[in-house]
């Protein structure tokens, strides 16, 4: 009887077999030819990936909060200008990361389930003097996904540089960070990467490296210093061996062998089987009467979900039961409405079977809870969408 439940928050994901056999091997030494290879491939995927073809990747052992710290620290400098934009709780976290390095930081707070609006932003960027802005692609607390294109288009204008948070929207969501001229992208290696916790990834520009050389003042953070990752990065690119700080060695090969999967499986059709699993999770919701967080579709994110309780629903009992019926979801993450809501995360290896196990869960737990529709009716929403 298999008595593993199946994982379906907004990270970690479910990961494939073969991405966990690579995780599994003997740990080799950092300066083994076997783990020099893997490193530099790794690097030389993530620019596919990232559609980046001249970025500078770096492989850090942390965690997304760490690549949103490395991308700040190496870019800004006491008193520089920073205007964040926000949909959810991890805008407010980079406003605060950006805080304690001495930016001065302008918010810009979308409503709940929005997005803040193009013409404001660049209102903002008029007033001068911003060095950098940075925004959240898709924010995990409400499931809110953010355009890139005309941020980065309003970056390129003003000449400020871009970070875009893409810890919940990398390897899921549509990024050509080079086409669309963003400074950095960074994210995680548990979301739709592919990769079990603990590696902070990033790709920076050219012109965001330039602005790093360029700097009049220490980075103020010395594990996050460029300077002393940069060398790393680079001779192991060259198939060199090098050090600073110990590499995650098992995840490193874990994460060659994810980004092997995904280019396997092509950036573009790798977009449009996210949009499409996406699609099936809002259809089968509102079909069960429930209403998502994101105002519309057009904001709605393609690696996660975020429905509210019915009326009359109980958050706990609902996820507890959830539980029982095989599926792990999560709550709600955002303070004002925390008990709300809950997430759906559906990125990375999410496949049909996935979908329509976590939505029949749902339902049965939404029916045993009292709240009040046509049985099989999410269901069925889903499949016509997946036909």
């Amino acid at each position: 009887m298999k008595s593993r439940k199946l994982l379906m928050i907004p990270g970690p994901i479910e990961f494939e077999p073969e991405v966990l056999s690579a995780l599994g091997q003997p740990t080799t030494s950092h300066v083994a030819p076997n783990f020099i290879q893997s490193f530099g491939n790794a690097m030389r995927m993530m620019r596919k990936v990232w559609l980046a073809p001249t970025g500078q990747p770096f492989i850090m052992a942390g965690t997304g909060t760490l690549a949103m710290d490395m991308a700040a620290v190496n870019l800004i400098e006491k008193g520089d200008k920073v205007l964040v934009i926000s949909t959810g709780y991890f805008g407010l976290r980079y406003a605060e990361l950006l805080l304690r390095y001495g930016a001065e930081v302008t918010f810009l707070q979308s409503e709940v389930g929005d997005v803040v609006p193009l013409e404001m932003i660049e209102d903002e960027l008029k007033k001068g003097d911003y060095k950098l802005l940075t925004f959240t692609h898709v924010d995990t607390s409400t499931a809110v996904m953010v355009d890139p294109k005309p941020i980065g288009k309003l970056a390129l204008k003003y000449n400020v540089l871009s970070i875009l948070d893409g810890v919940c929207s990398v390897a899921g969501e549509e990024i050509r960070q080079e086409e669309w001229g963003i400074d950095v992208v960074l994210t995680a290696s548990q979301k739709a990467i592919g990769v079990p916790p603990g590696l902070a990834l990033l790709v920076a520009s050219k012109k965001a490296m330039n602005v790093w050389k360029n700097r009049k003042t220490p980075v103020a953070n010395y594990y996050s210093d460029w300077s002393n990752w940069l060398p790393i990065m680079q001779a192991y690119e060259s198939g060199n061996p090098s050090y600073f700080g110990t590499p995650a060695v098992n995840l490193v090969m874990a994460l060659e062998k994810s980004l092997e999967i995904i280019l396997d499986e092509g950036m573009d059709v790798r977009f449009a089987r996210h949009q499409l699993m996406a699609k099936a999770f809002r259809e089968a919701m509102k079909a069960m009467g429930l209403k998502n967080i994101p105002i519309n579709d057009e904001v709605s994110a393609a690696t996660l979900s975020a429905p509210y309780y019915p009326d009359g629903i109980t958050g706990g009992q609902m996820l507890a039961q959830v539980n029982i019926e095989g599926v792990i979801l999560a709550g709600g993450l955002l303070p004002e409405i925390k008990g709300d809501y809950f997430r759906i995360g559906h990125m990375g290896s999410i496949n049909r079977a996935d979908t329509l196990a976590t939505i029949s869960a749902i339902e049965v737990s939404l029916k045993k809870g009292g709240h009040i529709f046509e049985e099989g009716v999410g269901v069925k929403a889903a499949q016509r969408v997946l036909s």
